[in-house]
């Protein structure tokens, strides 16, 4: 996979196709991997662009100070980039909001799918149940890599058997890779956005399409609501049967939904 250096670190990324460039940002339980069917499908008519944050997938972690939204303006620098379109599941999510915040003349929309909030404080309920199923699995890599899939690309409102096997295995080995690299992600987190998106939406002056899977943690649907809410004109798109990884679990819906919000803009 090509790298590209940007602000120290070697990113591993994907570039295809031309015209207006849309980047997109993966979960933080996934890499540049769970957009797999959505760039070959926008590269036909415009620059789709992801890539795995730093300290994911087979991107570098250096132990120098850094922050996400900031290694994304980078990004676009080096790609020659002007605007993009930023499309973030999860802690994709948070960092385009966060984007769109820290750099606003880079940012032409976003699409916030199961998206993150920085500075949002998750309830004692939902700690209590990530406590309860991934934390319960200690140290051991595997158990934790399928309690993590089973809490967020399964859900608690489903079972197994409700999802594709093949969705689970690529979650399981994406998973798997992001928590054998927890250790080092903790010893080298982001500089976070000051003051935090979460007392800040009303700034966020770019069109938001704000979309869950119904099947997703309450919690996220919660964090969607605040989003809706506090960024003026956003709009919201919910799609059944599928759960936090949205496009990875039910591809054509969610790429109609994103050239649909594309084609209105």
């Amino acid at each position: 996979m090509p790298m590209l250096d940007v602000n120290g670190a070697r990113l591993s990324y994907l570039d295809s196709g031309a015209g207006p460039a849309v980047v997109f940002l993966h979960a933080g339980i996934a890499d540049l991997r769970m957009w797999q069917r959505q760039l070959p499908d926008l590269a036909v008519d415009h620059r789709a662009v992801a890539y795995d944050l730093r300290g994911y997938g087979e991107s570098d972690l250096p132990p120098d100070p850094f922050a996400h939204h900031d290694d994304l303006a980078a990004l676009l620098d080096a790609l020659g980039i002007d605007r993009a379109v930023l499309v973030g599941c999860s802690l994709g999510g948070m960092v385009a909001v966060d984007s769109a915040l820290a750099h606003p003349d880079r940012v032409r929309s976003l699409v916030l799918v199961g998206a993150g909030l920085s500075g949002y404080e998750w309830s004692a309920e939902f700690r209590e149940l990530w406590r309860n199923t991934v934390g319960a699995a200690g140290e051991d890599l595997d158990a934790a890599a399928h309690a993590e899939v089973d809490l967020w690309v399964v859900g608690p409102r489903r079972t197994r058997d409700a999802v594709d096997g093949s969705v689970l295995e690529l979650a399981t080995a994406m998973n798997r890779r992001a928590l054998a690299r927890e250790a080092e992600l903790e010893e080298n987190e982001p500089e976070p956005l000051d003051p935090p998106a979460v007392g800040r939406l009303g700034e966020v002056a770019v069109p938001t399409l704000v979309t869950t899977g119904f099947a997703d943690v309450p919690e996220i649907h919660m964090i969607a609501d605040r989003l809706v809410t506090g960024i003026a004109g956003a709009v919201r798109e919910d799609v059944p049967n599928a759960a936090h990884l949205l496009p990875l679990e039910r591809p054509d819906e969610f790429t109609r939904l994103l050239r649909d919000f594309l084609r209105s803009r």
